[in-house]
């Protein structure tokens, strides 16, 4: 299928990724943009999948305080290079995942950290997990993706491994 070029454009303005691949992703979806998107996101997770065992020695750590000065967030957020960690996507992310923790209230990064003995008293995993850890919450600016999509998304799009090491949340009173 010939796909126009508005088509492309329309596409990665909405993903971000390459020309390239987003004809790719249109040929496949026989020209529709959501089914495009989707085909991207999965590819995206793929290749963030293939890049997880990279070493991610860099990064930032990003400090969020709410207004009012009674709830704050420090999380580190790890990348490959120190070029990354100054990229402006980059840091948009760790911002991004700092106002998520303190929106949110995650207590895990990722489902595989919540201890047995916690988990077998839920009847409900999925939405333990949806709610409890950070990478599997609906995102807070559109939640039609995870945290854990964001994260991919941007994997993709800057081509290293990203890991949300640690955070903690303060709350005054706490």
């Amino acid at each position: 299928m010939k796909v126009s070029l508005e088509l492309i454009k329309d596409l990665r303005a909405r993903s971000s990724a390459s020309v390239t691949d987003c004809k790719k992703a249109l040929q496949e979806s026989d020209g529709n943009i959501q089914k495009a998107l989707e085909y991207l996101r999965k590819k995206g997770l793929e290749f963030a999948a293939k890049k997880k065992d990279d070493k991610a020695h860099e990064g930032r750590i990003e400090a969020y305080v709410h207004l009012g000065n009674k709830l704050g967030v420090l999380v580190e957020v790890n990348c490959e290079t120190d070029f990354v960690a100054r990229n402006s996507d980059f840091c948009q992310f760790t911002k991004d995942i700092a106002m998520q923790i303190a929106a949110c209230s995650p207590l895990y990064i990722k489902k595989e950290e919540v201890p047995a003995d916690i988990l077998k008293e839920e009847k409900d995993k999925q939405a333990f997990y949806k709610e409890k850890c950070l990478l599997e919450q609906p995102f807070v600016k559109d939640s039609s993706m995870t945290v854990h999509d964001y994260l991919g998304s941007l994997v993709v799009k800057i081509g290293e491994n990203i890991i949300v090491r640690r955070f903690i949340r303060y709350r005054l009173g706490d």
